[in-house]
């Protein structure tokens, strides 16, 4: 941890809406969804990945079909063909700087930065660059991949970073020592785990030594009950179809 608790104060002072507020007819990280949270006073939570052109769009899926109908990766476009591209609620796809712009510097964002493998820089640094402008803003990244956290320490330290965190699939063993790794290379800010992983010895280790603990995705009062218990702060969806 970078030993930086007022600076993270913001992590856990309000909700964040996964992917903004959506549904309804409303698209998850559409500009609709994020204006929806911002009304509603929440934090908001995106996804991150880059165009081929290396322009940071809001965007979970690396296939572009879900989404907009149309094939083929969101890396394989330039910024320009992934403008003109349309959500299912007739919005574009937005460029993180677009979403910077909108929550103007006093709206809590979480950018999760979608990237495997080792080859890490083009999507950081795109990122980097529209977080600059904001150097103020309650804005961090984070990411499941410990090698975006890394990066951010050594060429933007001044970006608070967490490390997202599931332990479903994986085996006990497996599941420490990939995350003991994980907290070694990244040495995050703040953690984001998964709501089903909780209680859990490592997220209350880890709030007892002052590293904020959120947790993904909540959906139910129960979870919200769980989550209340267990960690510091939630990322949640509310039902609206």
């Amino acid at each position: 941890m970078s030993g930086r608790p007022d600076r993270l104060s913001w992590l856990t002072a309000r909700p964040f809406a996964h992917r903004g507020l959506h549904g309804a007819g409303i698209s998850e990280n559409g500009m609709a969804a994020f204006d929806a949270a911002i009304a509603a006073g929440c934090g908001i939570e995106c996804d991150v990945r880059a165009s081929r052109d290396g322009v940071a769009f809001v965007f979970h899926d690396a296939m572009l079909a879900r989404m907009t109908g149309v094939a083929g990766s969101l890396d394989a476009r330039d910024a320009a063909d992934l403008d003109a591209l349309a959500l299912p609620d007739g919005g574009a796809i937005p460029r993180l700087a677009a979403l910077l712009e909108r929550c103007g510097g006093g709206v809590p964002l979480l950018v999760e930065i979608k990237v495997q493998g080792r080859t890490v820089a083009p999507l950081c640094a795109a990122v980097a660059r529209d977080m600059a402008a904001w150097c103020d803003a309650p804005v961090a990244i984070m990411s499941f991949n410990p090698l975006v956290l890394r990066w951010f320490g050594q060429c933007a330290p001044q970006v608070a970073r967490g490390l997202v965190l599931t332990q479903q699939g994986k085996g006990a063993v497996r599941g420490m020592i990939a995350r003991a790794l994980a907290l070694w290379l990244g040495k995050p800010d703040f953690l984001a785990c998964d709501i089903r992983d909780l209680p859990s010895p490592f997220a209350t280790h880890a709030r007892a030594k002052g590293r904020p603990v959120l947790t993904w995705t909540v959906r139910s009062d129960d979870e919200q009950a769980r989550a209340a218990r267990h960690a510091d702060q939630i990322i949640f969806e509310t039902p609206r179809d």
